[in-house]
């Protein structure tokens, strides 16, 4: 195995399950894994000129290519209903899951008063953990943009939680969390 089919490989088994997470969220379920196939295809395609930290520059494909897929119409609703769907009727029902499943269904309705757009900015940060300037990227629009959005979001999400009672989670004091502030 040369140096390229080496860089792949450590690439695919390292970012294929964060690129088909997000891309499932975005496009037809049926279609997933033939877009997540489609983005590691460019991967190997410009391998050389993928950057060392590939996972942005991995979701930018992906976003492009689940964008084309079906089009940006509703795309913050489904993306909500999507996580909706990550849990299943016995996580649901389990008595020692009840607290976690209350919690959920209160953050995803919080995330369905936020637009496209600052949906696609919370997401990226906070489930996916890139810092903004990689999330503005992969989202198409400049730091200062992205960062407006993540703002806006975050600041909409916060008063609709507050609006259900839920509790909202402390900050992160996580290295990564703090590399780059918004």
């Amino acid at each position: 195995m040369d140096e390229r089919e080496a860089r792949f490989t450590r690439l695919y088994e390292t970012h294929y399950r964060s690129v088909f997470g997000y891309v499932v969220l975005r496009a037809a379920p049926q279609a997933a894994e033939d877009i997540t196939g489609e983005v590691f295809t460019a991967a190997w395609r410009k391998i050389d000129e993928v950057p060392e930290r590939a996972l942005p520059w991995l979701l930018g494909v992906a976003r492009n290519l689940a964008r084309q897929s079906h089009g940006a119409t509703g795309r913050a609703r489904r993306l909500v209903d999507r996580l909706a769907d990550l849990t299943t009727d016995a996580e649901r029902h389990a008595r020692d899951a009840a607290d976690r499943v209350i919690a959920r269904d209160q953050a995803l309705a919080a995330l369905r008063t936020l637009s496209a757009k600052e949906v696609e900015a919370v997401t990226l940060t906070a489930w996916h953990g890139l810092a903004p300037a990689e999330a503005a990227r992969v989202a198409g629009c400049s730091r200062a943009a992205l960062l407006v959005r993540l703002h806006r979001g975050r600041r909409r999400l916060a008063a609709a939680l507050d609006e259900t009672g839920a509790r909202t989670p402390e900050p992160s004091l996580s290295p990564r969390a703090n590399a780059e502030k918004p």
